[in-house]
């Protein structure tokens, strides 16, 4: 890092010493502690390395709301957020670090479900009913977009379950990578065919 410099007594200029990492997190934290407490922090996230790749975590005070893999972009999941939700976004691990330590266990299989508060808003009509169904399949099992269909309320909108999971903005925690074709193939996923297959496995073993 370059050190800053200013004008000594002399005129000449002198070398600052560095930003101390530690000295910026402590601001860091004073800064989403004040944002917080002033109530225009709407949106906190954070990243987390996993099997399946870095995740995008985004949290509002009603709960988890956005989790995005690395294919569908964080900084696009960001600016969605920020259009959708609110543009007051702050980079703000702490908030997010149940909803990590629960991601955590799930992958090193010591957790088969998760009980964390979710928001749900960008869900609307009948994604947000296929959406609602998801956590009722349990650990390890599948169902088809038919059956989900079904559990949804309408048992001819296959597709429209397809296109629901593809929009899931909390994939993991509503686990819509349970969902397969009726002949068994994995079908699409928006964390793509490796990430769900990883999952399955993951699940099965």
């Amino acid at each position: 890092m370059m050190a800053i410099t200013e004008p000594d007594a002399s005129g000449l200029f002198g070398a600052l010493p560095e930003a101390d990492e530690a000295a910026i997190a402590r601001l860091h934290a004073r800064l989403v502690a004040a944002a917080a407490g002033a109530g225009i922090l709407d949106v906190a996230y954070r990243t987390l390395d996993t099997p399946v790749g870095s995740l995008l975590l985004a949290a509002t005070e009603q709960g988890l709301i956005r989790v995005a893999y690395p294919g569908q972009g964080h900084d696009t999941a960001l600016a969605q957020l920020a259009e959708q939700v609110s543009p007051r976004i702050l980079h703000a691990p702490g908030r997010l670090d149940p909803v990590a330590r629960q991601l955590e266990e799930y992958f090193a299989r010591s957790r088969t479900a998760f009980d964390l508060p979710v928001d749900l808003r960008l869900a609307t009509g009948f994604r947000r009913r296929v959406l609602d169904h998801l956590p009722s399949i349990p650990y390890g099992s599948t169902e088809s977009y038919g059956q989900v269909a079904a559990a949804a309320g309408s048992s001819r909108a296959v597709r429209a379950v397809g296109t629901a999971c593809a929009a899931n903005p909390v994939p993991i925690v509503v686990p819509c990578h349970r969902v397969i074709r009726s002949d068994g193939t994995y079908g699409g996923y928006a964390g793509g065919a490796d990430a769900k297959q990883a999952l399955l496995h993951l699940e099965a073993a």
